[in-house]
C-alpha cells in the first residue's frame, strides 16, 4: 500500500512580459495591464494581492521612467506567477543609476516631494532586489508570497 501523498499545487508558471514607453503614461499603462493580466490569471481586482501588486508595479515603473529613462529606450515589465510567488520585474536601460540595496533606503525629509517609493516597496514586498540586465541596464524585482 502506498502512503497518501500531500496534494501539491501545479508547478506551471504563468508569465507576462511587455515593453512600455519610458514615460509617465507608459508607467500608468504598465500598472493597468498588470492588473488586467492578474485578473485573467485568477487574482481578482480589489483583492489584497492585486492591490499590493498594483502599488509595486506603479512604484517600480514610475522609478524606471523617472530615474532610469534613456531617450528612445523602453522599460519592460515582467510578471511571473506560480503556485507560491508573484514576481514583478521592471527593467530599464540605465544600469549606472541603481537604487540603494534592500534595507538601504533612508527616510525622506518631511518636506521632500519624493524619496518614499523604495520604502513602500520594502514595506509591501516579501523580497526585493536590483539585478544587472544583459546586455545593458538593470532590473528591479519585487516578490510577493501567495
Amino acid at each position: 500500500m502506498r502512503p497518501a501523498s500531500t496534494p501539491r499545487p501545479p508547478v506551471t508558471a504563468r508569465v507576462f512580459t511587455q515593453r512600455f514607453s519610458s514615460t509617465p503614461r507608459g508607467a500608468r499603462l504598465a500598472r493597468h495591464l498588470a492588473l488586467h493580466r492578474l485578473d485573467a490569471w485568477g487574482i481578482p481586482y480589489g483583492s489584497a494581492v492585486s492591490d499590493t501588486a498594483a502599488l509595486l508595479v506603479a512604484e517600480l515603473a514610475a522609478n524606471a521612467v523617472t530615474h532610469g529613462r534613456v531617450p528612445g529606450r523602453d522599460i519592460e515589465v515582467l510578471l511571473r506567477l506560480d503556485a507560491y510567488t508573484l514576481r514583478i520585474d521592471v527593467s530599464d536601460s540605465r544600469g549606472e543609476r541603481r537604487p540603494p540595496a534592500p534595507g538601504g533606503a533612508g527616510a525622506a525629509s518631511e518636506d521632500a516631494e519624493g524619496g518614499r517609493g523604495l520604502l513602500l516597496v520594502e514595506a509591501l514586498a516579501d523580497r526585493w532586489g536590483v539585478f544587472d540586465r544583459v546586455p545593458v541596464g538593470k532590473t528591479v524585482r519585487a516578490e510577493l508570497d501567495l
